[in-house]
């Protein structure tokens, strides 16, 4: 690595220790903590249903949730995000496609660690990933690891390969899939054995879309520099305006979701909507004419949303099943 110091995004100079805690891109971690925690909350509203359900005759049958688990699956999910970032890193760095990146620092870009270093880094995030998930494997289902892989190889696919789907406008159904529906589900599935029922399976959908709205923020801000180095991502075919709506879609799908909850989970799922204010400026900038560094606030903002929804949502589940 580089003995240089780099700039990170917020301008202040970064040293050697923090350029690989700035490079694995601390601030969209939160799109592995939302999904976990929706499922870990999700899951055990619907293991307190199926416990109501059995009543006397099969509550000693009913598996009881293994909290043990949950530091596992928050493990894998965040694992999994830094192996992401990291090869995304490196395969851009590669591809000369971050030599106009205006978002934070930058590895291999940026010259501060050679390629094979951050593939490096990148692969030992995949590794810890594997050991967490193969210790769930283990004391759950063995069918866990083959979606382990699947989602080792769309975290490498994202940019890696001789046809990164990153680059065709289709990296919104990874993170809807994989950080939406599988982390929040699987989540649910390996504390309380279901995977499931109307929390856990409106709370995937919720967590997805709030990760899509991660990745569109990130996204817009890098039009001009994706479209120079040839990379086709949805806000680049979409275009500049037009995918600034779509970002305020997304954040309106979420919000739509959260109704659903409170219509057909609990009333108390629509704490969520105290987030709204914290998507004003996002959304404003979103739908605003900036470009570039102009937009760096945009993914800060977005993920601040992201967070408070998911966290207010899973209270409202709590509190639900506080009450049962």
């Amino acid at each position: 690595m580089s003995d240089r110091s780099a700039i990170g995004a917020s301008g202040r100079t970064v040293g050697r220790a923090g350029i690989w805690v700035a490079g694995a891109r601390p601030r969209t971690l939160v799109a592995a903590v939302v999904p976990v925690g929706l499922g870990a909350v999700a899951g055990w509203l619907v293991w307190q249903d199926h416990r109501r359900a059995c009543l006397v005759r099969c509550s000693a049958g009913l598996h009881h949730p293994v909290l043990w688990r949950l530091p596992l699956a928050a493990l894998v999910a965040l694992a999994l995000q830094v192996a992401v970032n990291y090869a995304n890193d490196y395969s851009d760095g590669v591809r000369g496609t971050d030599d106009q990146r205006a978002g934070p620092v930058r590895l291999v870009g940026q010259g501060l660690a050679s390629p094979s270093a951050v593939r490096r880094a990148a692969l030992v995030a995949l590794g810890v990933a594997g050991l967490a998930g193969l210790v769930l494997a283990a004391s759950t289902s063995w069918w866990l690891l083959a979606l382990g892989a699947a989602s080792a190889l769309a975290a490498w696919g994202y940019t890696g390969g001789p046809k990164p789907y990153g680059y065709l406008g289709l990296g919104e159904v990874f993170v809807f899939v994989f950080f939406g529906l599988v982390a929040t589900a699987g989540t649910a599935y390996v504390l309380d054995g279901t995977w499931s029922g109307k929390p856990v399976v409106l709370g995937a959908v919720l967590a997805g879309l709030l990760a899509c709205a991660l990745l569109e923020a990130n996204n817009l801000r890098d039009v001009p520099g994706d479209a120079a180095a040839g990379k086709r991502t949805l806000a680049v075919r979409l275009g500049r305006q037009r995918a600034g709506w779509a970002y305020l879609v997304t954040l309106l799908g979420a919000l739509a979701l959260v109704l659903v909850l409170a219509a057909l989970v609990t009333p108390w799922a629509a704490l969520a909507f105290l987030a709204v204010p914290a998507a004003w400026r996002p959304v404003r900038l979103a739908l605003g004419p900036g470009e570039g560094r102009s937009l760096l606030p945009l993914l800060v903002g977005t993920a601040r949303f992201q967070l408070l929804v998911g966290a207010l949502a899973a209270l409202g589940l709590a509190l639900a099943g506080a009450q049962r």
